[in-house]
């Protein structure tokens, strides 16, 4: 049998809430293994994953690494609770490796085997040295052999596999992240996943006065997020309309910020078509003169839903550490046009109140700007199939009699 074991950390302190946590993590181990005929037992604080099949560990491996929700894991030996069993299948660890210091370390979830975890470590590690002329070494061994007594079975195994941590993708709802193609946003958006959250990705691209590129990097990074949620949408939304009357009505220096403050209402307007309860952004406080505090506040005033910022207190170093984590790293830094510098102003105000946004925003229309965005975008399904395009709701909306809020009612979005 193929055996491995799925340890699990934070999800053990959420008390009456456990059980719920614990089935979005086992939907998401199936998931992961996409076709792969599977059992997924939970037992005592842990899963047991046994497969079927040739599929070999390295790809199985693979799959458990995105799991949002796993502390660790390991391929396993799983036998029947008794001793001469238990010594066969360390003797069978043991001449995998090479190793010249080794410990054993036994946890008992069923107490009612005989031996304790000492005696049992002991009675192993004796049977391990008669094998080989490794030492015993407690506190720095070459290879540690784990035993894990559960009622009716134990499970042994010798590495632990760091999983990714976190909580598990759909336990804490839905958010709409805002990603623009260079290094930050995709990272934001990849830290909301690992707290639970399923993340809809939002682009704004001012195609045709700017190239493909941004389009074409944000569908890659799409695909690299999606392996961690297995199923995604992306929004591709026009902005270069809105942006061209923002130029011709709005002060010069106040423009970078009406542009952010227009998109947080069209990513506010998807959110409660998807049901989302928050708004996800790259911002770093004082990268750039639109991520001064008092700009960032007078963005967020433009929105009711919460605008999260997961990013906001690191430096540039930790961010790209993470992206070349997870692997979107490569694919930000290609060039591209980011729609936001598309008519940049010389001087972009750093200190923009709300009362002057308002004034600003007096000349222009932005529920129109909103539904013209909206109605123009494109919207992809992802998942282990590829990407297929969906159909726009806003785009049917248009040809029905105009409705009094850009924001479709809950009949419409169910």
């Amino acid at each position: 049998m193929n055996w491995a074991i799925i340890h699990y950390g934070e999800l053990a302190l959420k008390g009456k809430n456990r059980p719920a946590f614990e089935k979005q993590l086992r939907r998401n181990i199936r998931r992961a293994l996409g076709g792969l005929t599977a059992e997924i037992e939970r037992s005592h604080g842990r899963f047991l994953l046994r497969w079927e099949g040739d599929t070999p560990w390295s790809e199985v491996r693979s799959r458990l690494e995105v799991v949002f929700g796993t502390a660790y894991f390991a391929p396993a030996r799983v036998v029947d609770l008794d001793l001469q069993q238990l010594k066969r299948a360390v003797a069978e660890l043991a001449g995998e490796r090479s190793f010249s210091s080794f410990r054993i370390r036994t946890r008992r979830a069923e107490k009612r085997f005989l031996l304790t975890s000492q005696e049992t470590d002991r009675d192993l590690g004796a049977w391990v040295q008669t094998m080989t002329p490794a030492r015993v070494d407690l506190t720095h061994p070459e290879v540690t052999f784990y035993v894990e007594v559960l009622p009716g079975r134990a499970v042994l195994y010798a590495e632990k596999i760091p999983g990714p941590g976190g909580l598990p993708v759909g336990a804490s709802g839905r958010v709409v992240s805002l990603v623009s193609g260079g290094i930050d946003s995709p990272v934001a958006a990849w830290l909301l996943m690992k707290r639970g959250c399923r993340a809809v990705i939002l682009h704004f691209h001012s195609y045709p006065f700017t190239s493909l590129a941004s389009q074409e990097k944000v569908l890659e990074l799409t695909q690299l997020l999606n392996a961690y949620q297995f199923s995604s949408r992306l929004y591709l939304v026009p902005f270069a309309d809105a942006q061209r009357e923002i130029l011709v009505s709005a002060p010069e220096p106040y423009r970078v910020i009406l542009y952010r403050r227009l998109m947080l209402r069209m990513a506010q307007a998807i959110a409660h078509r998807e049901r989302a309860k928050a708004l996800v952004t790259g911002d770093n406080l004082g990268q750039v003169a639109s991520q001064t505090l008092i700009n960032l506040a007078t963005s967020e005033a433009a929105v009711s839903l919460p605008v999260l910022r997961p990013l906001i207190g690191m430096d540039k170093q930790e961010i790209v550490a993470l992206a070349q984590r997870l692997g979107t790293y490569e694919v930000s830094i290609r060039p591209h046009d980011d729609c936001c510098q598309l008519f940049m102003p010389r001087h972009p105000a750093t200190r923009a109140s709300p009362a002057e946004i308002d004034s600003a925003e007096g000349t222009l229309d932005m529920e129109a700007l909103v539904r013209r965005g909206l109605n123009q975008a494109t919207i992809l399904r992802f998942d282990a199939s590829g990407s297929h395009e969906l159909e726009n709701p806003w785009r049917e909306e248009a040809r029905l009699p105009a409705e009094p809020s850009v924001v479709p009612s809950e009949e419409q979005a169910s």
